[in-house]
């Protein structure tokens, strides 16, 4: 379920920014340019992947790394996306 989960570009580059610190859905929209709709599937395949939690803060809903990923992006033109998970919890 993991490897699905970071199979995809998107995804990668939601977990780069989650590695930074809890974002809502509204600034993975605006920072990656894609709509409502395809955002919350991306993170909801992380959700049910066991790598992004939620929690509710008044009307958002606010999305943080459930574990420590660490992830490294290779400038082109070789552009590799290098994923390691570990089983520790951030806190």
């Amino acid at each position: 379920m993991i490897l699905d989960a970071i199979g995809s570009k998107k995804r990668l580059l939601i977990l780069k920014m989650l590695s930074r610190g809890e974002k809502c859905v509204s600034e993975i929209m605006e920072e990656l340019k894609m709509d409502g709709k395809t955002a919350k599937h991306h993170l909801e395949v992380l959700e049910k992947a066991g790598l992004v939690e939620s929690r509710n803060v008044g009307k958002r809903k606010v999305y943080r790394l459930v574990k420590e990923i660490r992830i490294e992006i290779s400038p082109p033109p070789k552009r590799k996306f290098i994923v390691a998970v570990s089983s520790k919890c951030q806190a």
